[in-house]
């Protein structure tokens, strides 16, 4: 879709979006339109109840010449809501509007005070929403396919870099829904690595990826032992943006769970839902959408992302539960159930990233534990850190992204449930706790002086419903997240 600002409204026909403040009067915002088409309009905003509430939508058709414009009017909420708000403005038109009939949208900013920054929030808003995935639909009928080509933005002043950041970050985000949601026969490890060279290193990106062989002399036991069900091999990618300006400074490292497709092994799952299981290289989808964003806006920072990719499958010659692996770190793995797969090829990744880089900082995103779901739904993805500096920087992060966390605990009483009488640990605890004892795994794994935090986005990677901001499917959740806090904690 097409996102452009203007001072004024362009002629011709388009549909026509006046957002307005809960404190402004509805027929304040309407004064440039005449008597009779400004009476129905309030009438109708009237009989939809429309309270101005942020992102809320009344819709009418008033005369205009000789023909009629599609009005809607759009609540901002009040002036103190957070920034976010207006990224749901932008997405609320385009849902509404995405397969109507109108091709144009102009949204009119003139006298709400708002500037260049908010403007560019708004468009991105609608640009995120107006994404789909329809590459295997061969089928669409007339209605369902989407009309919206191109929206307006006016009044809100000079965009200046707001806009190129935002569209770089737009790129990241398409990136990730892409890779989430392709199916798997399509997408596994060998063909995400492509996709991702295809897409980054034009942007100069440096790659390296290691092969089964390599792993396997390297000790990544635990990776190793998940994909040896599965034909497909699995692959560790690396990739580098070195836009600081010391090449030599340390980066930050971000990883990836990139389980291309999980059908929980001999532990396998109920054939119920499983075809959801393609998106479980979630956070690998997120770090690499997060580096397109990164190197697309040329960041000032260091930043290497590393995606563990393997299937998880149940072949004769899968891993059974009760397997003891060793890891690259040389710790001892007891593998209670085969569908706690995701720390595994987590923590050779970890260690691995460590032994090559010398970071200080490590951030993982994970499709890790269902129990992350039960404890925060879909509204909050799960942070436990174990460092508070770091664990507040990625919070307000995700606050001012919309990416929202929400921190959980850590702690010995936690880890002792995954001591094992044979191994040096198991990779699975009670019932209980189980996002928590994920967790707590991953942290035997960080090396003495490393901040880490481990971000597991179970419930936000896939949506069963629409939003805002996307339609049902692959978030994206993640890359607003990372490129905020890379820009705001990282950037020279």
């Amino acid at each position: 879709m097409k996102i452009s600002f203007a001072s004024e409204r362009p002629a011709g026909a388009y549909a026509l979006a006046l957002p307005v403040w809960s404190e402004d009067m509805v027929t304040d915002r309407l004064a440039g339109l005449d008597p009779g088409a400004r009476a129905v309009a309030a009438r109708a905003a009237e009989a939809q109840r429309f309270e101005r509430e942020a992102a809320s939508i009344a819709e009418t058709f008033v005369a205009e010449g000789e023909g009629a414009r599609r009005l809607l009017l759009v609540g901002l909420g009040d002036r103190r809501q957070d920034e976010g708000v207006l990224d749901k403005v932008g997405g609320a038109l385009t849902g509404r509007l995405l397969t109507s009939g109108e091709t144009r949208l102009v949204i009119d900013l003139t006298g709400l005070g708002l500037d260049g920054e908010a403007a560019a929030r708004i468009g991105l808003g609608a640009a995120a929403r107006s994404w789909r995935f329809d590459r295997y639909r061969t089928k669409l009928s007339k209605k369902q396919k989407p009309t919206l080509e191109e929206v307006v933005i006016v009044g809100g002043g000079d965009t200046g870099s707001a806009w190129d950041e935002r569209a770089a970050l737009l790129d990241g985000l398409s990136f990730t829904r892409e890779l989430v949601t392709e199916p798997a026969n399509i997408l596994y490890p060998e063909s995400f690595v492509e996709r991702c060279r295809e897409r980054l290193e034009p942007l100069g990106v440096e790659f390296e990826v290691l092969d089964e062989e390599q792993m396997r002399s390297l000790g990544m036991g635990a990776l190793l032992g998940v994909a040896q069900g599965s034909v497909r091999p699995p692959r560790l990618l690396a990739m580098r943006w070195n836009g600081a300006a010391s090449p030599h400074s340390k980066p930050v490292v971000l990883i990836g769970k990139g389980i291309t497709f999980d059908t929980g092994g001999i532990s396998i799952k109920p054939a119920l839902g499983m075809e959801a299981m393609k998106w479980d290289m979630g956070g690998a989808g997120a770090v690499a959408g997060a580096m397109a964003a990164l190197a697309g806006r040329k960041a000032k920072a260091n930043i290497v992302a590393v995606c563990a990719l393997a299937e998880n499958m149940p072949d004769g010659n899968a891993q059974r539960p009760g397997d003891v692996v060793t890891s690259m770190s040389g710790q001892t793995i007891e593998v209670i159930n085969t569908d706690a797969e995701g720390r595994l090829v987590l923590c050779d990744a970890m260690t691995w990233a460590q032994r090559q880089y010398k970071p200080e900082v490590i951030v993982d995103l994970a499709t890790l534990t269902g129990a992350m779901i039960i404890s925060l739904g879909h509204e909050y993805a799960g942070i436990f850190s174990n460092d508070d500096g770091l664990a507040g920087q990625l919070v307000a992060a995700g606050a001012a992204s919309g990416d929202k966390l929400w921190r959980m605990p850590l702690g010995d009483p936690y880890d002792k449930l995954i001591d094992s009488p044979i191994a040096d640990m198991k990779n699975v605890g009670p019932r209980e706790a189980g996002s928590i004892t994920a967790a707590v795994f991953l942290q035997r794994f960080v090396e003495t002086g490393v901040k880490w935090a481990h971000l597991d986005i179970a419930g936000m990677a896939w949506a069963d419903k629409a939003s805002n901001l996307y339609d049902k499917g692959a978030t994206g959740y993640g890359v607003a997240l990372l490129d905020r806090f890379i820009a705001a904690n990282y950037e020279s």
